[in-house]
């Protein structure tokens, strides 16, 4: 009875279902010697967790102090971010400024070119006005 409870807790501690005291007793099962051939391959690895839960470093830890260059690194950093943003937009209104020059000047360059056509449509017209006093003489006189 206790093997069968002791296999199925194993299976339960493989699918990660068990609880703390359900691992513990699996835990003091190994521990004993009385273990069954079969379960024998187990026992190395609760051994060891048993002993690792035992294990405490207990070494100093050295600490070393801040040092006061990391401090003067995020001043440093805001500065930068600042001036940055600063000459940024500087950089960007003059790229803006170039944009609407550029865009004023090919439009000035369109409509003088609208001009000088609409000037020589303008001379063609005065034909067309010499053409019809032309045809109302003609028509007149018959």
């Amino acid at each position: 009875m206790e093997l069968d409870r002791i296999e199925k807790l194993l299976e339960r501690y493989f699918e990660a279902t068990t609880t703390v005291a359900e691992e513990e007793t699996l835990r003091d099962f190994f521990a004993s010697g009385n273990i069954p051939v079969h379960l024998k391959p187990y026992a190395p690895m609760f051994q060891y967790f048993s002993e690792a839960k035992e294990e405490r470093y207990t070494k100093q830890v050295p600490l070393k102090p801040r040092k006061k260059y990391l401090e003067w690194a995020s001043v440093a950093a805001v500065v930068v971010l600042i001036f940055g943003i600063y000459f940024g937009n500087a950089y960007s209104k003059q790229q803006e400024q170039r944009k609407a020059e550029y865009a004023y000047q090919q439009t000035k360059k369109a409509l003088s070119l609208v001009a000088a056509n609409f000037e020589r449509g303008t001379e063609k017209v005065a034909y067309l006005k010499e053409f019809e006093a032309t045809k109302e003489k003609i028509y007149n006189e018959k």
